[in-house]
C-alpha cells in the first residue's frame, strides 16, 4: 500500500479548508485520520462497504473485529440503528457527546464489512471539536477505529499515526493529543440485561446510575473468533516489548517481585523498566522506574504514549496494575490485553 499521506495541523486559519478537503476524501471513498476524544480514530464513509474495506487493509485489521460508527448526534441514530430501545435515548441524552458507544440492532444500510457480519452495529456520538466538525461536513456516518496498526498501542497523537499509518491513510488531521487517552466504553443494549463489552472512558459506576442491572463481561476473544465488540481480542494495544503485569495485595512484595523481574530481564543492550501507577514502598536501587501518573486519568492519558516511549528502549516492560475501579479497570483492561493475559499475582 503506497498513498500519500496530507497532515493538516489545524489552526484558525486552515481549519475550514483542512475539514472540507478531508470531508470531500471521505465522500470519496477514502481514509482520514481525526482526534477524538479518546483516541484517534481511522475514518472511512460507514455506508461504504468498499471504503470500510480500506480501513481493515490500512490497519491490517482481521475482519472478525468490527467497527464503531461515528455520529454528529442522536438523531442520525435511525440512520445506522434500527429498533432502538428508550434506554439507549436516556444514555445518550446522559453521555453523549462522549465515550460512550452502544451496540445496536443495524440498519440494513450498514454493509456487514462494518459489523464483522453480525445483526449488531456498535455507535457512538464523539466529543471532539474536530471529530464533530469532520461528521457534519462529510454529511455521513464515519465507521472509526483506533488509527494504528492492528494490536499495537492507540495512537494519542498525530505523530502516533504517521508512526504507524503514514503513506497508508490518505489525510491526518492534527488536533493535539487526545484528552481521555483510553477508548469508548462499550455497553451492549441488545441482551438483558445490558452487558458492558469494554471499559473505558465512561465508569462502570456512571453507567449503573441508569443501568442497575448492568453485566460486566470480560472478553478474550482469540484470532478464529468473531468478537463481539471492538478491543476484546486477547491480543490488543500491545508494544513490540514484551509486557507483563504485577498484582498483589501487599504493596511492598508486589515492588520487590517488580524489581527481581527487571533484573532477570534486563539484557546488556536493554534494561527492562518498572512501570508504577501507585506510591511504591520499595527502594529501586539499580532499577529502571518509570511513574504512569498519580490518578486515574492520568494513567489513562499517559498509558498508550508511554508504552509507546519505551517500547524501543527497554527488553521488557513490567507494570504494577492500577485498581480496577473508575477508569483505572479501563486501564486494568488495556493492560491485560497488552499483556495478553500474562498477570503475575505475588501473594
Amino acid at each position: 500500500m503506497n498513498r500519500y499521506t496530507q497532515l493538516y495541523t489545524l489552526n484558525d486559519e486552515n481549519a475550514a479548508a483542512a475539514l472540507a478537503h478531508a470531508a470531500a476524501v471521505l465522500r470519496a471513498g477514502g481514509l482520514v485520520a481525526f482526534p477524538t476524544e479518546t483516541v484517534y480514530g481511522l475514518g472511512a464513509n460507514a455506508l461504504s462497504a468498499q471504503a470500510v474495506a480500506g480501513i481493515f487493509a490500512a490497519k491490517e485489521r482481521p475482519a472478525n473485529d468490527p467497527l464503531i460508527v461515528h455520529l454528529p448526534d442522536a438523531a442520525a441514530l435511525p440512520q445506522v440503528a434500527v429498533d432502538v430501545p428508550p434506554l439507549a435515548y436516556a444514555l445518550a441524552a446522559r453521555f453523549w457527546a462522549g465515550a460512550l458507544t452502544l451496540v445496536l440492532p443495524k440498519h440494513p444500510a450498514v454493509p456487514l464489512e462494518v459489523t464483522s457480519g453480525q445483526p449488531t452495529v456498535a455507535v457512538r456520538v464523539p466529543d471532539h471539536p474536530i471529530a464533530q466538525a469532520l461528521l457534519r461536513a462529510s454529511g455521513v456516518p464515519i465507521a472509526a477505529p483506533s488509527a494504528n496498526r492492528f494490536s499495537r498501542p492507540s495512537p494519542t497523537t498525530a505523530a502516533h499515526v504517521l508512526a504507524d499509518l503514514g503513506g497508508r491513510v490518505d489525510v491526518v488531521l492534527d488536533g493535539g493529543a487526545c484528552a481521555i487517552g483510553v477508548e469508548s466504553t462499550i455497553l451492549d443494549l441488545t441482551h438483558t440485561p445490558p452487558r458492558l463489552l469494554r471499559a473505558g472512558g465512561v465508569p462502570l459506576e456512571a453507567l449503573r446510575e441508569l443501568v442497575p442491572d448492568l453485566v460486566l463481561h470480560t472478553f478474550a476473544v482469540r484470532e478464529h473468533e468473531t468478537a463481539p465488540a471492538p478491543g476484546t481480542l486477547l491480543k490488543h494495544y500491545a508494544p513490540s516489548a514484551p509486557l507483563l503485569l504485577f498484582t498483589g495485595t501487599d504493596a511492598r512484595r508486589v515492588c520487590a517481585r517488580l524489581a527481581q523481574a527487571a533484573r532477570e530481564l534486563s539484557t546488556p543492550a536493554l534494561p527492562a523498566v518498572v512501570l508504577l501507577t501507585q506510591p511504591a514502598p520499595y527502594d529501586w536501587q539499580g532499577v529502571w522506574v518509570e511513574t504512569l501518573g498519580e490518578s486515574e486519568q492520568a494513567w489513562a492519558e499517559r498509558l498508550f504514549a508511554t508504552l509507546r516511549a519505551l517500547e524501543t528502549r527497554a527488553s521488557a516492560i513490567l507494570v504494577q496494575a492500577p485498581p480496577q475501579t473508575g477508569l483505572g479497570l479501563a486501564v486494568w483492561d488495556r493492560l491485560w490485553r497488552a499483556a495478553e493475559g500474562r498477570v503475575i499475582t505475588v501473594e
